[in-house]
Formats: C-alpha cells, structure tokens, sequence
C-alpha cells in the first residue's frame, strides 16, 4: 500500500474555530477553553482510500492551523507555500470575520494559484437558522471561482467537519491523480 502526503491549511481570524474543527476531525475532540495558535501548529492524520484502480491508498495529511492575527499576514505566503488545500474559516457569530473570507481565499490564492478551497461558516450552533441563511446566501452572491464548497460547521457538535475535509481530501487526490496521468502521457 502506497503512502502519500498532502499540506492542507485552516485559515481564518483568530477565534474563528480553527484549530476546534481540526481537533474535531484529527482527535475526535472539543473543547470550550480557547487556546490562541501563535504561529502555526501541524496535526497529523492517515485516511485510507481508494485510488482510480481501486487500490488502497494511505493518505497522510498535514493541516496546518495558521495564526489569525492581522500582524501574522507578512509571514503567512511561507507557511502557505505547497498546500494542496485549504478551509478557509468564519466564525457565523462574529460578522468582521465573514467579510474577510475573500481577503483570505486570495491571500491562499496568491501562493497556490492552483489551490483546492473549501469555506466554512463555523459555530452555527450559536445562530439562528434564519439569520446562518441569509449569511450564506450573502456569501454565495460573491464567492469566487476556486471556492469547490462552502459547508455550515460547528466543531462543537461536529456537524459537517468530516465533510467538509473529506471533500477537500477526494478533490486534492482527484486533482493529484489527473495531474499524474498527463505527466504520464506526455
């Protein structure tokens, strides 16, 4: 069985649930306390897929949680360089962080022009589902190109987080694969 490696970062504000919705996906954990990610912090997980001929496949992913803070942006294309993907996050309670998921989805852009994006709109267990509509939708009026799908989080009760990664997941190795098989062609 073949191992691969694939960088996938979370990038948000700070508080926006980063490093809750990788701690839901990696340990299968949640906790209330908040702990600011100074820097970066690297988590480690293996799936198991399945490639195009239906070979079994480890994928190991390294998730990179990147600091929020507004003085991190001047370091952040370093810590980008060579990810996959990334889930660019907001938090559904704190407006400021929604009009910034552009600003961000470009800033990954920027360094992967190639990159793989999903959003999400995390934390949507502390808003109503009339008013998370209306966010939504206010987003989807001007979401961008490479943007592959926005999911409605919330780490706390895990809604939606295994999703969200696997759908970045089966993209990065779908892209991965084509990618592969042209280089073989040529």
């Amino acid at each position: 069985m073949s191992t691969i490696s694939k960088k996938i970062c979370l990038i948000g504000d700070f508080g926006v649930g980063k490093t809750s919705l990788i701690r839901r996906f990696v340990e299968r954990q949640f906790s209330d306390r908040y702990l600011s990610t100074v820097g970066v912090k690297i988590s480690r997980k293996t799936i198991e897929l399945l490639n195009n001929q239906a070979e079994k496949l480890n994928l190991q992913l390294l998730i990179w949680d990147l600091e929020g803070h507004t003085k991190f942006k001047s370091i952040a294309p370093t810590y980008l360089q060579g990810a996959s993907g990334a889930a660019i996050v907001a938090d559904v309670s704190r407006p400021e962080t929604i009009e910034r998921l552009t600003e961000h989805i470009n800033l990954f852009l920027s360094v992967n022009k190639k990159g793989i994006i999903v959003v999400a709109f995390n934390k949507v267990d502390l808003i109503a589902k009339e008013d998370l509509a209306q966010i939504v939708e206010g987003f989807q009026a001007k979401a961008i190109a490479q943007v592959l799908a926005i999911y409605q989080t919330s780490a706390k009760t895990s809604l939606s987080v295994d999703e969200m990664f696997q759908t970045l997941v089966n993209k990065i190795v779908e892209t991965g694969n084509k990618e592969q098989s042209s280089v073989r062609e040529l």
